[in-house]
C-alpha cells in the first residue's frame, strides 16, 4: 500500500482509505460480525485511513471503530464529523455549546482523548460563509481535543469558502469520473495551499463498479432507495448526482473504455489516485472482499494520458448535463 502525507502534521496514511458510511447502516444492514471483519481486513492490508461521523447509523460506525481501536489504536487515522446529527439539530448544532458536545461524544465513542481529525459535516454554505464554526474549531485544537480539523463540502463554492480559514487541514469532496468539475476549479487551489484532499463516493455509490442494471433494486434503508432524487439529502451523494437509469446507461459506455486486465472500479478508483491533490480515497465496503478489491488499485500503474483526455471528453460531453445537485 502506497502512503501520501496528510494534515498539519503531514503524517503518512495509506492512499486508499475505508469509508465507514456502509457500517452505520445507510447502505442497507451491515452485520455486526461482517462489521468488525470489514474493519480488521482494511489494516490487515494496510489500510491506515477511517472515516466514519457521529451521524453514520446515530454513533454505530463510531462505536465499532472505538472497539477496533482497542486493539489497533497506533495503526489507524480516524477521521470523523459533526454538524448532521439530530441532538439538537439545525441550525442549533452549530452553536459552540453544540459543537464541543458532539466532539465530546465522539471522543467517547471512539475511545481516544484527542481526535485525529474532525470535519464539518456538509454544513449549510451561509454558516461556513459566517466563519464562527472555524473558531471553535481552532479552540478545540487549542484545547487538545482534536490534532486537526477539515470541512466535508457538496460543491466547489463551499470549498473555496473553506479554504480561506486558517488552519484548515483537509477538504473532503465528492470526486469521481462523473464529477470532473473540481480538477480545474479546487484541486489545484487545495493542493497549492497544502490542505488534503479525501475523495468520498468514488464509484459514484456503486454505479461504476459496472454490475448494477436498471432493474436492480435496493433495501428500504438504503440511501440509494430512498436518496435516489434527493429526497433526504443532498443527491450528489447518491448515484453523484446522475438519475439511476442514465447513469446506468453512460456506465455502459464506459465499459468500454476500461484498460485489458482491469476493472471497471479499478479503472475509477485508479482515475482518482493519479490526481496528486488527492491525499486518500474512501471507498466503503460492505463486504471484506471489497476492502481487499479496493486495496489493490495502489500497486495498479497510472492510467494513461490519452484515457485521462478520453474520459475527461466523455465527461463534458454525455455527463455534466445530467448532474443535479449543488456542485
Amino acid at each position: 500500500m502506497k502512503k501520501r502525507s496528510f494534515g498539519s502534521e503531514k503524517k503518512l496514511v495509506s492512499e486508499v482509505g475505508l469509508g465507514t458510511w456502509q457500517i452505520g447502516g445507510s447502505w442497507g444492514t451491515v452485520e455486526d460480525a461482517t462489521a468488525m471483519e470489514i474493519l480488521r481486513t482494511a489494516t490487515d492490508n494496510g489500510i491506515t485511513f477511517f472515516d466514519t461521523a457521529d451521524v453514520y447509523g446515530d454513533g454505530r460506525s463510531e462505536t465499532f471503530i472505538g472497539k477496533f481501536l482497542k486493539q489497533h489504536k497506533d495503526s489507524v487515522f480516524v477521521a470523523t464529523k459533526l454538524g448532521r446529527g439530530s441532538d439538537p439539530g439545525w441550525p442549533a448544532n452549530f452553536t459552540p455549546e453544540a459543537m464541543i458536545k458532539h466532539t465530546e461524544n465522539s471522543l467517547s465513542r471512539l475511545g481516544v482523548e484527542r481526535l485525529d481529525l474532525i470535519q464539518l459535516h456538509c454544513i449549510p454554505q451561509e454558516v461556513l460563509e459566517d466563519g464562527a464554526v472555524f473558531d471553535v474549531l481552532r479552540e478545540l485544537k487549542k484545547q487538545g481535543k482534536i490534532a486537526d480539523f477539515g470541512a466535508s463540502v457538496e460543491s466547489v463554492q463551499e470549498g473555496l469558502i473553506c479554504l480561506k480559514q486558517e488552519g484548515l487541514a483537509s477538504l473532503q469532496v465528492i470526486f469521481n469520473i462523473y464529477r470532473q468539475k473540481l480538477i480545474a476549479e479546487l484541486l489545484g487551489k487545495a493542493k497549492e495551499q497544502g490542505v488534503s484532499v479525501i475523495a468520498r463516493v468514488p464509484l459514484a455509490s456503486g454505479l461504476l463498479t459496472g454490475k448494477m442494471k436498471k432493474t436492480t433494486t435496493f433495501a428500504e434503508t438504503d440511501h440509494r432507495n430512498f436518496n435516489r432524487d434527493g429526497a433526504s439529502f443532498n443527491v450528489g451523494e447518491t448515484f453523484a448526482g446522475l438519475p439511476f437509469e442514465k447513469g446506468i446507461e453512460l456506465t455502459e459506455e464506459l465499459k468500454a473504455m476500461k484498460p485489458e486486465g482491469m476493472s471497471l472500479a479499478q479503472m475509477a478508483l485508479r482515475w482518482i489516485l493519479d490526481y496528486d491533490a488527492v491525499s486518500v480515497v474512501i471507498p466503503g465496503a460492505s463486504r471484506p472482499s471489497q476492502v481487499v478489491d479496493n486495496v489493490a488499485i495502489s500497486e495498479l500503474p497510472a492510467l494513461s494520458t490519452e484515457l485521462h483526455a478520453k474520459l475527461g471528453k466523455f465527461y463534458n460531453e454525455k455527463v455534466a448535463q445530467y448532474i443535479r445537485g449543488s456542485y
